[in-house]
């Protein structure tokens, strides 16, 4: 049976054999990345096909897919160009780091012995990711809170990572910091996690801890699901008057400190040596010893005898 012109789109769908039709209204900001879901596991025997506003962009028949291969696809803008990623195993269409030119309606067609489809109102709004991005500038020591900037629902998952560190996550009712060695042996004792809002605190800042955030928010839905990318660049700067650090500070004075051990060393050494010579110089009463150059030398009594006493003995 054919249809005309004057029908409308449902009643067209109906003549042409198809089931379950049915739409989901999809918002996201620019920059999010978003998977329609097909609800179906493929056993090869199903054809799938994605159109965008009635242009096919993505294919799995049997063993085969296809992801705009052909110009009615890139419509000779190639406006998906690698932002498109089909899911080999339910057919689910993926769009990654959306455009507002990505607005519009996303058709599902399953071909199998029951057909059906599936409309997707897609809508782009908002600011990009780039713009989202936050700086902060935390003073040594001082706490630091990275705010998430969304309504966290019960079904979000939200992943904290440092510098590509995963740090802090939270999923349904459960919640992890720190979940590898590295990540403890920074942060110990130091993350705080607010399970209701996502929020992530830093206590007692230090400058190892200057850097780039990332939280990846997950918003998922019985037909699709959202990844959004929030990143938030921290610094952390030295105390005014301090332009040391605390390692530096302590070295300094283990410096003096060795420094000033010396120097009292040298100081008692001295004085032991400025002693010791002057015990030498005196005697127990405390006067300086006669000078033995000073002593007269004592007269040899034999030498004083007449020389006739000396001659009249020899003879």
């Amino acid at each position: 049976m054919i249809c005309r012109k004057t029908f409308s789109l449902h009643y067209c769908v109906f003549c042409l054999g198809f089931s379950g039709v049915g739409s989901d209204k999809v918002l996201v900001m620019e920059g999010d990345s978003v998977t329609l879901n097909t609800g179906v596991q493929t056993k090869h025997q199903e054809e799938i096909k994605w159109y965008f506003n009635n242009t096919r962009i993505a294919q799995i028949s049997g063993d085969l897919s296809f992801i705009c291969t052909d110009v009615q696809c890139n419509e000779g803008t190639e406006r998906f160009r690698h932002r498109l990623k089909l899911d080999h195993q339910t057919g689910s269409l993926t769009i990654m780091n959306t455009r507002n030119t990505d607005s519009g309606e996303y058709k599902l067609k399953i071909f199998s012995r029951s057909n059906s489809e599936k409309i997707f109102i897609v809508s782009v709004s908002g600011v990009s990711s780039a713009e989202r991005d936050e700086v902060k500038t935390v003073e040594e020591g001082e706490s630091v809170t990275l705010d998430p900037g969304v309504v966290k629902n019960p079904n979000d998952s939200m992943t904290w990572y440092f510098n590509e560190i995963l740090i802090a996550e939270i999923t349904g009712d459960q919640s992890k910091i720190c979940t590898d060695v590295q990540c403890d042996e920074r942060f110990r004792d130091r993350l705080k996690l607010d399970h209701l809002t996502g929020s992530l605190t830093i206590m007692n800042t230090r400058n190892t801890d200057s850097g780039e955030y990332t939280l990846q928010i997950n918003i998922n839905n019985s037909s699709f699901s959202i990844t959004r990318v929030k990143r938030v660049n921290v610094t952390v700067t030295a105390v005014p008057g301090s332009d040391l650090s605390s390692a530096a500070v302590a070295g300094i004075v283990v410096v003096v400190l060795l420094v000033f051990a010396a120097v009292a060393a040298a100081v008692v050494y001295c004085r032991r040596r400025i002693h010791t010579a002057v015990q030498q110089d005196e005697d127990d009463d405390g006067n300086s010893q006669p000078d033995p150059n000073g002593i007269p030398l004592k007269e040899d009594a034999s030498l004083n005898q007449p020389q006739a006493e000396t001659a009249s003995k020899t003879i």
